[in-house]
């Protein structure tokens, strides 16, 4: 039997523990944390995960909570326009249908659940905050180290890719509030779905509903330009505080959002969360002092602003990658050749969301800005942005290059067109049908006078 040991318990860890579990490994995992020590800690991220993702948790079955927690059936976006004396007014506002479901279950939740299992099932748990020198000792009891925890120590281990990591300083501050009481959004009361406000100059808002340790509640995520007006949490440790800062800047920038945030208060003590870190890419070889070799997982290695929402759904689809690419080697070495195989064939998908979030990190360019506008009047655009969250590989098709975003949206408009004509042909009121037709034709101009005013 191959021994495998794992260190770190996050997502991608403890799945890729139960993977191999289940799969006849015996698998050591190392943690920091017990699990009870989880469950009443404080959160560790927003985790919103999409189809893709979540049907990986479904392979294994261990998608314990997925009864509970909210169907997150669509994604908008808001956009934000240039102040005035009563705030700011929203320029775009739409959603998306989602094609499959996603879901938001707090980690806390999660992460000590898995552990659990994980023991459940004759998996051998440390309690140990490991140390490099603790890796280097025990590399050579086992055929593969698989480093899942990249603070601190561990993570000097990984060198920087310079090619893959444009930033060299975090470009957002992350401020995070689990919340109960949030009222349904007037526009779609019945749906649940994620929020993307957008707010030139300042940042993003994002508002998702979840599964907590108390129950149903939504997430309100800012996203901060640092040194702009809503980097204002560091330094804030009183949970009660941090609330009080998030509705000040919702009031202010997303009125909209800021309605239904009257009654909210926290879930608990711990249901808050701020901090922020680099955008980077390293070598996923790490080099022991003892010569050995150890293999870096997920954001251990491809680290994205969360943004773009992809932080578990990458170590998830990491996860999977890794467990496919380990039982398809069989009795093999895992020496470096495979290893760096192994990454290749992760970091084909991971390369998409790594690209997508460093493009919306950036001052949106006019041909996005545009793009935004339009899903507000073409249903069918909204609909392929929104699920570019859970497949971000088909940005590369109609998102960064200008002349590909004017095409798609012409053959949008076309298609929204044609089916409004189409429809006016068989209706009994051909005028106000006919009326309708020509509105879809006109669905770009509306757009880029959108555009004009947030630009």
């Amino acid at each position: 039997m191959r021994r495998m040991l794992i260190v770190g318990a996050g997502q991608s860890g403890l799945q890729l523990a139960l993977g191999l579990q289940a799969q006849g490994y015996e698998v050591t995992l190392m943690s920091n944390r017990t699990a009870d020590e989880i469950r009443v800690g404080r959160v560790m991220s927003t985790q919103c995960m999409f189809h893709t993702a979540l049907q990986h948790e479904r392979d294994l079955e261990i998608n314990f909570w997925e009864e509970q927690a909210p169907c997150i059936q669509g994604l908008g976006v808001s956009v934000a326009g240039p102040v005035t004396p009563l705030g700011h007014p929203r320029l775009v506002d739409w959603v998306g249908e989602l094609d499959g479901y996603a879901q938001s279950v707090d980690q806390r939740l999660k992460m000590a659940g898995w552990m659990d299992a994980f023991e459940r099932r004759g998996g051998r748990l440390v309690i140990h905050g490991a140390a490099v020198s603790d890796i280097d000792f025990l590399a050579e009891r086992y055929d593969l180290v698989l480093v899942a925890a990249g603070k601190g120590e561990l993570g000097s281990l990984f060198g920087r890719d310079a090619a893959r990591s444009p930033y060299t300083s975090p470009q957002r501050a992350l401020a995070v509030a689990y919340v109960h009481g949030l009222a349904p959004r007037l526009e779609h009361p019945d749906l649940e779905a994620v929020r993307c406000n957008l707010v030139p100059d300042v940042g993003e808002l994002y508002v998702m509903p979840a599964l907590t340790t108390s129950g149903r509640a939504d997430i309100l995520f800012w996203e901060a330009i640092p040194g702009g007006p809503a980097d204002v949490f560091e330094g804030v440790t009183d949970p009660s505080e941090h609330l009080a800062l998030t509705l000040e800047l919702m009031e202010w920038f997303t009125p909209w959002e800021y309605g239904r945030a009257t009654r909210v208060e926290l879930t608990d003590a711990g249901g808050t969360l701020s901090g922020r870190y680099t955008p980077t890419v390293r070598d996923p070889i790490g080099r022991l002092p003892g010569g050995g070799l150890v293999l870096g997982v997920a954001d251990v290695v491809v680290t994205n602003d969360p943004l773009t929402g992809q932080g578990s759904n990458s170590a998830a689809k990491c996860a999977a990658s890794y467990l496919a690419s380990i039982v398809e080697h069989g009795d093999r070495p895992f020496d470096e050749a495979w290893m760096r195989r192994t990454f290749a064939r992760f970091w084909a998908t991971a390369r998409h969301v790594t690209k997508w979030t460093n493009a919306m990190l950036a001052p949106p360019p006019d041909h996005i800005v545009r793009l935004l506008g339009a899903a507000g009047q073409l249903p069918a655009v909204a609909h392929r942005f929104a699920n570019g969250f859970d497949d971000p590989a088909d940005f590369e098709n109609f998102f960064y290059e200008p002349d590909k975003t004017a095409a798609y949206l012409e053959e949008a408009e076309e298609a929204e067109a044609a089916g409004a004509a189409e429809e006016a042909e068989g209706a009994e009121d051909a005028g106000a049908d006919a009326a309708d037709a020509v509105g879809a034709a006109d669905a770009l101009d509306t757009a880029s006078e959108a555009a004009e005013q947030v630009g």
